[in-house]
């Protein structure tokens, strides 16, 4: 029996997850969390799928022994490649969710006969996860996707909202395969950083689909269907790094408003 004032365990490779995480948190304010950032192997997007599925275990073993009552892999590459292997691995010690159903999910709901477009990195467009989904719906979806491998570690770096992600960002969404969508996905959790710029490029015509927002509530859902959750205290939060940099400190006081105390977990000693 899972207890409802057990923390959730969020993971990702760096400070993408923490769109998510900031997401959860104001919606679900009285919850604990424990956030892991894998600093040590980010970005995901370019590592194989047997490696992700490596981090991704020794991870969840590690919020496993902190008792949370369901993980959320916070990162769609992980996502991708580790979602059904993790879910087999917890069974039935937590609840499992991933950031790519929610927003499947979300776009049946909505988006039905349109033509939607797709960012991601390597690993979450080679993956074909978001295609396979999406054409299973049977919505008449016609989804544009391509990789944009560049984004991700330009943000894990600090460069947004500024002239040299602004041409990286309009250099990409110029690509001929992003032409004619009414919607886009962004389908890699630190995305939304720059969601206004993207805004900004289309002219605020496409809708953009934040993703952090739409697992948020699928979270909250998947709580209440199972009776988990936390009615009591104030929310506790903490954060593990598997490699401590200046840059992830600052990013997580940028994304919580205060001072957050890191605490090192190596994966592997």
């Amino acid at each position: 029996m899972l207890d409802s004032s057990a923390p959730i365990g969020i993971f990702d490779s760096g400070i993408g997850g923490m769109t998510v995480a900031s997401a959860v948190t104001r919606l679900l304010p009285k919850e604990n969390t424990i956030y892991f950032g894998d600093t040590a192997h980010l970005p995901y997007g370019d590592k194989s799928t047997a490696a992700i599925q490596a981090y991704s275990i020794k991870i969840c073993n590690m919020l496993l022994q902190q008792n949370c009552k369901l993980i959320l892999i916070a990162c769609n590459s992980a996502s991708a490649a580790a979602y059904e292997l993790v879910r087999e691995y917890v069974g039935s010690k937590a609840k499992v969710l991933n950031v790519i159903d929610p927003v499947v999910d979300y776009i049946k709901e909505h988006y039905a006969d349109k033509t939607i477009g797709l960012i991601g990195t390597k690993q979450t467009v080679q993956s074909n996860v978001y295609k396979k989904k999406v054409d299973a719906l049977d919505k008449n979806i016609h989804l544009k996707s391509l990789a944009t491998p560049l984004l991700a570690p330009m943000i894990e770096e600090g460069f947004f909202d500024n002239n040299i992600s602004e041409s990286i960002i309009a250099n990409y969404l110029s690509d001929p395969q992003l032409s004619s969508i009414e919607a886009l996905i962004l389908g890699c959790t630190h995305y939304p950083l720059i969601k206004n710029q993207i805004s900004a490029f289309y002219s605020q015509k496409v809708g953009i689909l934040d993703t952090s927002e739409i697992v948020a509530h699928s979270l909250r859902a998947l709580l209440e269907q199972h009776f988990l959750v936390n009615e009591q205290g104030r929310g506790i939060r903490q954060f593990y790094v598997s490699d401590y940099t200046l840059s992830f400190e600052q990013s997580t006081n940028i994304f919580f408003g205060q001072h957050i105390l890191l605490e090192h977990y190596p994966l592997w000693e």
